[in-house]
């Protein structure tokens, strides 16, 4: 081949291919260019706020008190920012701080506590609403009656590292910092395991049952019981499918008795009034009541808890009297945490309504302190089962448990009494039928059967 074919061959190939890369360069012309990944900007303080954590945002910042305590002054700049107090700033909470005069010469704070206690009011400035909730609450009553250990806002709260739903998750949650040992029983419990099974389960962690900031004391109202309840609709009805008396049942029993099946039960008994409010120590004096309790190395029996309460109602007028009112509970707040799957939960009536049940040997006798917890005092086991009782238990007595033999027989002999009333009055129906005698309940004294050699009317 010369030259010259060789170039006629070569030439329409080169034009070819020459072609289609025009061609798929022209297309990536034409396309829009593609945009770089974008990555979400960390926030970044504003200016005035820059000039605050020029010093606050160095570690180990403090300051030294006059009670010898410490302050301390620190503030990561790069939580605050990401939380939900960041976009507000320094001075949406600070608004007393003047930055051309700070720090001032002499600022004195007598303790870290009543700073903090102090500053709760500029909370209050935006959450109203919670705070009103908060103080309702067994916390603030304890802070109130000076407990150095009774939660406030940012106690719970770090103000300077809020994150909305924070506290939602089971490793975030602030009441295991002060109630850490029933928070470590609920992480057992079938509440916990299904929350942390799943992120979309609705099982409740501490808020769910108790409040996120209205928290009462269990011994106010149904207390858990009606968070469970909130929850578990229906479920009397269900327990009236098997459990004799069910309504009676949830009144006396709380729900820990018989779903936290490895708890240890006790019956409490609480000293309320006329219209159900429980009695608090102020009501009857403390003195009183410690002196029954050294009455017995066993606690208050059952001629003292008599006594007792016979004091309490001397000169009262008829029907506005103290009273107990019982309620078989566990002993313990981790054991009442410790609930089990609805599988595991007792369900053999024998476990309390049988001579000497556990459930019964262990006794408290109870009322409310002057912040609405309950205070409890050891009770001898025979204020359950002696005669002289009968007053005193009458609203709470479980045949076969509590083991009053009188109240036993005079039940065994209502029962009785009432089916032979009910036999006796059938029996007589029937014979005044069958011999010809009126029944005067049949339709008035002047109703007379058809028939027969019945008395004639006048």
């Amino acid at each position: 081949m010369d030259s010259d074919s060789a170039l006629r061959t070569i030439r329409p190939a080169f034009l070819t291919n020459s072609f289609a890369i025009a061609a798929v360069a022209a297309v990536f012309t034409l396309l829009p260019a593609a945009a770089p990944p974008a990555f979400a900007a960390e926030p970044a303080p504003s200016a005035a706020d820059q000039n605050c954590l020029g010093c606050h945002g160095a570690a180990g910042m403090e300051k030294k008190l006059a009670d010898g305590g410490t302050l301390q002054l620190h503030v990561p700049a790069d939580a605050f920012v990401k939380s939900v107090h960041g976009a507000n700033g320094c001075t949406s909470c600070h608004s007393d701080v003047d930055p051309a005069k700070h720090p001032p010469e002499k600022n004195d704070i007598a303790s870290a506590r009543s700073f903090a206690i102090a500053t709760t009011q500029v909370c209050r400035t935006c959450h109203a609403d919670k705070f009103e909730q908060w103080e309702s609450s067994v916390h603030a009553a304890l802070v109130r009656n000076g407990n150095p250990a009774a939660p406030i806002c940012t106690d719970c709260h770090n103000p300077h590292a809020v994150i909305k739903d924070a506290a939602t998750k089971l490793d975030q949650v602030p009441c295991k910092n002060c109630h850490s040992e029933i928070f470590t029983a609920y992480l057992g419990s079938m509440h916990a395991k299904s929350r942390s099974g799943s992120d979309q389960s609705y099982a409740p962690i501490c808020s769910g049952c108790h409040s996120a900031h209205a928290v009462k004391p269990t011994s106010l109202g149904q207390g858990p019981e009606a968070a469970c309840f909130g929850c578990h609709a229906g479920v009397l009805e269900a327990h009236q499918k098997w459990l004799p008396n069910a309504a009676l049942h949830f009144e006396v029993v709380s729900c820990p008795a018989c779903h936290a099946p490895e708890a240890q039960r006790k019956v409490d008994l609480m000293l309320i009034d006329s219209k159900g409010n429980a009695m608090g120590t102020e009501q009857i004096g403390v003195p009183l009541f410690d002196a029954s309790t050294r009455s017995d190395s066993k606690g208050i029996d059952a001629l003292t808890l008599w006594n007792l309460l016979q004091t309490l109602n001397r000169g009262g007028a008829v029907g506005n009297k103290t009273i107990l009112r019982g309620r078989l509970t566990v002993r313990t707040g981790p054991q009442a945490h410790q609930l089990a799957g609805k599988s595991q939960a007792l369900s053999d009536c024998r476990t309390c309504h049988r001579a000497g049940s556990q459930a019964f040997q262990s006794v408290t006798i109870s009322l409310v302190g002057p912040d609405g917890r309950r205070v409890g005092y050891g009770a001898n086991a025979d204020v359950l089962n002696s005669a002289i009782s009968l007053d005193s238990v009458s609203g709470f007595y479980a045949i076969g448990g509590t083991r009053i033999q009188l109240l036993d027989i005079l039940l065994i002999l209502a029962i009785l009494g009432g089916g032979g009333i009910a036999v006796g009055h059938v029996t007589l129906g029937w014979l005044f039928k069958r011999y010809g005698f009126y029944h005067p309940h049949s339709g008035g004294h002047d109703n007379r059967p058809a028939g027969g050699d019945g008395p004639k009317a006048a």
